[in-house]
């Protein structure tokens, strides 16, 4: 059976253990006890898809803490936040470019999707978790215009 992402954390959650990584083995159980809480919501095991997805809103949760605690001048912790961030990426799929999201707006657009909504709704599942959604709105709207 393959190996599921919250078994490769796990795994590494181990491995950090061991290696006496307190920064990494306190953020990756930080992270199962919030896939577990999300399990106990959910009623039941979540899977890749619903990892990824709390994956997602860690890694912005700190680069938004990142960003507060340089305004209030603490590089220290900015800087802790950004490597948290840094070490939770690894587990995502590597980010789409620019030139790729942009074929797959043009095609949506050759299926017949007309309007940002549309164009949006279609092509959304295929880059959620990689790719900013500001920035993929911001393209829909030079292809359509």
């Amino acid at each position: 059976m393959a190996e599921t992402l919250k078994d490769q954390i796990r795994a590494d959650l181990n491995a950090a253990r061991k290696e006496r990584d307190k920064l990494r083995t306190t953020l990756l159980s930080t992270f199962l006890s919030e896939v577990r809480n999300r399990e106990i919501e959910m009623g039941g095991g979540a899977g890749d898809e619903e990892v990824q997805a709390l994956l997602t809103t860690a890694i912005k949760r700190r680069r938004e803490a990142a960003d507060q605690m340089r305004s209030g001048n603490r590089e220290d912790l900015a800087t802790k936040e950004e490597l948290e961030a840094v070490i939770l990426q690894a587990y995502r799929p590597p980010p789409l470019d620019e030139s790729e999201v942009r074929g797959l707006v043009r095609d949506a657009i050759a299926g017949g999707a007309a309007d940002l909504g549309s164009v949006m709704k279609t092509v959304m599942p295929k880059v959620k978790g990689r790719f900013e959604g500001k920035e993929l709105n911001r393209i829909v709207r030079e292809e359509l215009g």
